[in-house]
């Protein structure tokens, strides 16, 4: 651990963040209260960052595929999994969204804390990918929507956060349109008239 790292704690759970990696904030926490996964389950967890979500998945799930293309945040994802005791039910993989990954391979569930702020990378930054969704917010979340369906299984579900400023109904036609039916799970207020945002997406109902 480097001296400029930020140590984030959860639960009981401990990250250790450098500054070229996205710090979990109130999106972070607020998917991580409401993610459910069972013992049977096969996780994959886009744009990981340090890793969060996938290491809290990760300590029920079978297994956990963490993505990102960011390579700092991959590492960083690395070794707080091994801080937390969970590395050996993780697999890492640099990866834009889910290219790579085998088609037909299919997860129970699918998270994805989404970049979604209307923004663009202007300096074409590592960090600047865990939260520049460009210019209207929605070109990785729509990118996302079209890639992830093929890897869900018939009784899986879609977990994406996205902010209020990047077209919430939208979201919910697009994962329509797809044959999947999707709602808002849960939500928080943020300053300056934003409200980040929880949706859950399903082919069937699955029992909490």
């Amino acid at each position: 651990m480097s001296s400029s790292d930020r140590k984030i704690f959860y639960a009981d759970c401990e990250f250790h963040v450098p500054t070229d990696v996205y710090e979990p904030a109130e999106d972070s926490f607020l998917f991580a209260e409401n993610l459910r996964v069972e013992e049977d389950d096969l996780v994959v967890d886009v744009g990981t960052g340090c890793g969060i979500l996938g290491i809290i998945a990760a300590r029920k799930a079978r297994r956990v595929f963490a993505v990102d293309v960011n390579p700092y945040a991959l590492q960083c994802a690395i070794e707080n999994a091994r801080l937390n005791r969970v590395a050996d039910k993780m697999f890492f993989v640099r990866t834009d969204l889910l290219k790579p990954i085998k088609m037909g391979q299919q997860f129970d569930v699918i998270t994805f804390n989404a970049p979604y702020l209307p923004l663009a990378n202007e300096d074409g930054s590592w960090l600047g990918y865990a939260w520049s969704g460009g210019a209207g917010g929605r070109q990785i979340i729509d990118r996302f929507i079209r890639e992830a369906p093929g890897y869900l299984h018939p009784k899986g579900q879609i977990l994406l956060m996205q902010s209020s400023l990047s077209g919430i109904s939208e979201t919910l036609r697009s994962f329509s349109q797809r044959g999947l039916d999707a709602c808002v799970v849960a939500s928080q207020r943020l300053p300056f008239f934003e409200t980040i945002v929880l949706m859950r997406a399903a082919q069937l109902k699955r029992s909490k």
